[in-house]
């Protein structure tokens, strides 16, 4: 199938690191998560770690606020944080109630290292860096999940993780990655005019996105272990 649009720009640095990208989006936790074989147990840790993640993700995205340069820009920010506060967390409250892992339980949960390296990495690049910088570090876990959710859920068969990946490939997610999208090729246009790619500024976004794909594998890679 061909991928989801989300815009050029990313679609440009997730062609400089072709490698690390298939490494996240095609890893084996996502294989058995399609095919229904990955333990229970094993999908309710990620979801706890995930649940953290996400509250600390929120808070990345509430800086895109602050950092903004327009009122459109505040407003799409802001438009994500409500999206991963009211529907991306209520997943993982929904699913964890289900399994018996209570909303204290879960709120509970001890971050692992590897989650605390993610999202502290996300707010330093935003905290130390501008607009631009932050949003490069935030887009692969937007977009990659929404790009997997669009795979799995045309490819799915019968899996107890159904909801899950109905989730991120439904429409209601589609359009925040297509929003994000549209908001970093507009920040872009704003900030580097139209041939952003040919500047140094570039590599360094490229640097963003690199990193934060590869720490997106290895949340994958723990959830296995």
């Amino acid at each position: 199938m061909s991928l989801p649009d989300y815009g050029s720009g990313f679609a440009a640095l997730r062609t400089a690191c072709p490698e690390d990208w298939h490494a996240y989006t095609r890893h084996a936790f996502l294989d058995a998560l399609q095919d229904g074989s990955l333990p229970r147990s094993d999908f309710l840790s990620y979801l706890r770690q995930d649940y953290v993640f996400l509250i600390h993700f929120a808070r990345a995205w509430s800086l895109a606020v602050v950092k903004a340069g327009s009122l459109a820009e505040m407003q799409a920010a802001s438009a994500t944080v409500h999206g991963l506060l009211h529907h991306e967390m209520a997943l993982h409250i929904r699913l964890c109630a289900a399994a018996g892992i209570s909303a204290a339980d879960l709120a509970a949960t001890e971050e692992a290292t590897g989650n605390l390296a993610y999202t502290r990495y996300v707010l330093d690049a935003g905290l130390s860096g501008d607009f631009l910088d932050l949003l490069a570090a935030l887009l692969p876990c937007v977009l990659g999940y929404g790009e997997i959710g669009a795979r799995l859920i045309a490819t799915a068969g019968e899996t107890p993780y159904r909801d899950w990946i109905g989730t991120y490939g439904g429409e209601t997610y589609q359009q925040i990655c297509r929003e994000a999208g549209a908001l970093f090729d507009m920040a872009l246009r704003d900030r580097l005019g139209e041939a952003a790619q040919t500047l140094p500024r570039w590599r360094q976004l490229e640097r963003h996105f690199r990193v934060a794909t590869r720490l997106e594998a290895g949340f994958w890679r723990a959830g296995l272990a």
